[in-house]
């Protein structure tokens, strides 16, 4: 069962739902591929299937890639439901919002780490408080 509008409050009830869970990644290295920095650049994205245990890479097709897309739509069009990062910017995550997409920030270490930091509530759910800060010339605009 996937839940598009999830509680704010990571929780043991939260968890009990199956989701697809996306962390930006560095390269195809699955599990234990390494949590891309900057999630709108980034080469890969690994999606995580807790209903079926499947674990699947996508490319960045973005415009930041030469694309002609932006990640949220792309994460969207990928059916995810949670995305785990290190940070992003306030017009992203309106974007994810938009989307029902929720966006914790705070990941490091590993695709295994990040959904363990994310299970664990080691992760804040992104805001506009907590945006990242190399994006504030965004800020207001959509």
């Amino acid at each position: 069962m996937y839940r598009k509008h999830a509680p704010n409050v990571v929780s043991d009830w939260l968890v009990s739902f199956k989701m697809r869970i996306a962390v930006p990644t560095i390269g195809n290295g699955g599990l234990d591929e390494a949590v891309g920095e900057h999630f709108g650049r980034v080469p890969t994205y690994t999606i995580i299937d807790e209903e079926t245990g499947s674990v699947e890479i996508i490319q960045n097709t973005s415009h930041h890639m030469g694309g002609s897309s932006y990640p949220p739509e792309i994460l969207y069009n990928a059916n995810v439901d949670i995305m785990l990062c290190s940070g992003l910017g306030v017009r992203a995550i309106r974007m994810f919002e938009e989307r029902g997409i929720r966006v914790y920030i705070g990941a490091s270490g590993t695709v295994r780490d990040a959904i363990e930091q994310w299970r664990n509530g080691m992760l804040q759910e992104a805001t506009d408080e907590n945006a990242c800060r190399r994006h504030t010339f965004r800020r207001g605009k959509k």
